[in-house]
């Protein structure tokens, strides 16, 4: 009998694979990190070989580690870092460039001519997205332009492109499928969300040919099997989601009114809207939260696009931590300075959508040392997820989210909990299993293969590890918040 699944969850710094037992418990993990390329200014840049590379070697190293057979493992899991785009040679498979990271800025000035054109109000209403060069479509049209001979072997058939997710199905199946989910797709600026399809007249617009594109799926469906050179034998691949998804299921948050906020890399805060469509009045994502049996649910999204990377500022830039685990003990011992940090380092997401604003200190004094600095950028991400939260109640008509749940690296800081409890004026609710992107591809693949158990079996399953409640006097938050707000007007390249 099959007895484990394979989750492979693909970040921006890290390659990730776990082997989950029938019993939902991890049993082995293997990771390694990824170099992070900045050619130019706001340019981000991943190699799509050592993305595959490290993809294989860790999900070899998980199974060897669990001592489980190809033949026992029921399926494979995939989740993925969202909005990267790699475009490669259908014949070779190899890419025609460096895969151009969710976080690069280049498309800029492709964003503004679409927005002087009036192009913003069609795609927003189609897609649930803004136009900005956060998503994919922009950065497809950038590689077909800028790279010799691209556009016309686009047109003529001979490329593919695909945001992770599809480029890892495509190397694992050794080049006999080329499909993505419904997740990923609705992230491109290319996808009509209600139809759930490719969009011609968005196609049209962005002057993407349809041959480039992948087919789309079900979170949940039939991705085919890998190559057994891969793994000794063929694996069903039987699930995939963008990261965000996979965690709003690998929280359970399959209710209408639930939320979880990840916080990784960047931040994002998902709040499941049920089969209702919610149109943002306050600047906040529409999208596809997952796609299961056929049946859509959608949420509303606010990303945040430095969170976890002010962290890694702050060690690699600043060289005031030696370990991401120091931040939040030197952060409790600084003075309450009123030091705000702004860490617009590649412009600022939801609900500001600024892509040309830069980061910035506020409220330095003479007093202002290594502390102050390291509690400002932790104290960024509990202000910057009040911002979409409070923008999240104003749309939705069912209210604030009736559950908060948190996961990814920097929820491990008590610290960092407390003091987003502290400003959003709301518990916080921690999981016992704190790695929920990669627990929601393996559910995906452990629950179609019958190894784990559905919707509502698997929600019966979650855990508390620990609620944080505010702690702070209600006059003391709406104080500081307000310093949080006037230090982002200042910031912000337009008024």
């Amino acid at each position: 009998m099959a007895d484990y699944v394979l989750a492979i969850d693909q970040g921006t710094t890290s390659s990730r694979a776990i082997v989950f037992d029938a019993a939902q418990r991890p049993v082995s993990v293997a990771q390694r990190e990824l170099t992070q390329h900045y050619p130019k200014s706001g340019w981000v840049e991943h190699d799509p070989e050592e993305i595959w590379q490290s993809v294989l070697a860790t999900a070899r190293e998980a199974v060897a580690v669990a001592g489980a057979e190809p033949e026992a493992i029921a399926g494979v899991g995939i989740t993925n870092q969202r909005e990267t785009v790699v475009v490669w040679d259908r014949e070779t498979g190899r890419p025609i460039a460096p895969a151009i990271v969710w976080q690069d800025r280049r498309t800029v000035d492709i964003c503004a001519r679409l927005r002087d054109e009036g192009a913003e109000p069609l795609i927003t209403r189609r897609t649930g997205l803004v136009v900005d060069p956060y998503f994919s479509a922009t950065k497809i049209v950038w590689l077909l332009d800028r790279i010799d001979g691209a556009r016309e072997a686009a047109e003529a058939g001979r490329l593919a492109f695909g945001t992770i997710d599809s480029f890892l199905v495509w190397r694992l199946t050794g080049g006999a499928v080329h499909a993505t989910d419904a997740t990923n797709a609705a992230r491109t600026l290319l996808y009509d969300i209600e139809a759930d399809r490719w969009d011609e007249d968005l196609l049209k617009l962005f002057g993407v040919p349809r041959a480039l594109l992948p087919e789309v799926k079900d979170c949940a469906a039939d991705f085919g099997t890998t190559d057994p050179r891969h793994f000794g034998a063929a694996i069903a691949i039987r699930g995939v989601a963008g990261d965000q998804h996979a965690a709003t299921m690998g929280q359970a948050c399959f209710q209408p009114g639930m939320a979880k906020s990840t916080y990784g890399t960047g931040c994002f805060a998902v709040l499941n809207t049920g089969e209702e469509i919610v149109h943002s009045n306050n600047k906040l994502l529409t999208t596809i939260a997952y796609r299961l049996g056929g049946k859509t649910t959608y949420a509303l999204e606010g990303a945040i696009f430095i969170a976890g990377a002010a962290v890694q500022w702050l060690r690699d830039g600043l060289k005031i931590i030696g370990t991401a685990e120091e931040s939040g003990a030197l952060a409790d011992s600084a003075e309450d300075g009123g030091v705000y940090l702004v860490p617009a380092f590649v412009g600022l997401g939801a609900p500001w959508w600024d892509a040309e604003a830069r980061g910035a200190l506020y409220g330095l004094t003479r007093n202002t040392g290594r502390a102050e600095i390291a509690r400002a950028a932790l104290e960024a991400v509990a202000y910057q997820t009040h911002d979409l939260l409070e923008a999240m109640a104003a749309d939705w008509r069912g209210g604030e989210a009736t559950v908060l749940r948190v996961d990814g690296g920097m929820v491990a800081s008590d610290w960092t909990m407390q003091r987003l409890a502290d400003i959003l004026g709301a518990p916080v609710d921690r999981p016992a299993f704190l790695e929920t992107t990669a627990l929601g591809a393996a559910w995906l693949a452990a629950s179609s293969a019958g190894l784990w158990p559905g919707q509502e079996g698997f929600a019966a399953t979650w855990q508390l590890q620990r609620r944080f409640e505010p702690a702070i006097a209600d006059d003391e938050r709406r104080h500081r918040i307000a310093g949080w707000q006037d230090a982002v007007r200042r910031t912000l390249s337009r008024p």
